[in-house]
């Protein structure tokens, strides 16, 4: 809800909510580089920083933030079952277009590293489409536009 607080020369709205919108979120993946370069070369994120101490690495389309943390050891990882664990079940990245998520759909089909659970198709009850895929260490993406 937005309030709009009015005088006789000036008129601003002010935000009632606490939070306005995603800043960044971050992923523990077995691999930072291999998930690093699935957001570079096929969603052409930019690397807009990095931790290699940590480690860790900062991926961007300009709107979001990807903060990628690599596991500790990925010999003892245990994978994440969206029907049994608390925590990320997917995440949604909004696409230009339904020619755009096509293009992508058909890309991700030639790469080994890319397990697509459900090619593009509309989404229930509304104008858009999506997809569903697990990118490289195994996370859920859904790509929606």
């Amino acid at each position: 809800m937005c309030k709009t607080a009015s005088n006789s020369t000036t008129s601003a709205t002010i935000n009632t909510k606490s939070t306005t919108g995603i800043h960044h979120l971050g992923l523990s993946v077995p691999d930072i580089k291999q998930t690093a370069a699935f957001f570079i070369d096929q969603l052409h994120f930019e690397k807009v920083g990095e931790k290699p101490d940590y480690p860790a690495i900062f991926v961007s389309d300009g709107t979001v933030m990807l903060t990628l943390w690599q596991l500790a050891d990925e010999a003892i990882k245990v994978e994440f079952n969206r029907k049994q664990n608390i925590g990320l079940h997917h995440f949604a990245l909004k696409v230009a277009s339904l020619e755009t998520l096509e293009t992508l759909h058909h890309q991700f089909k030639l790469q080994d590293n890319i397990d697509i659970e459900f090619a593009p198709e509309a989404l229930e009850g509304t104008p858009l489409h999506h997809m569903m895929c697990a990118i490289p260490g195994g996370i859920r993406l859904e790509l929606i536009g």
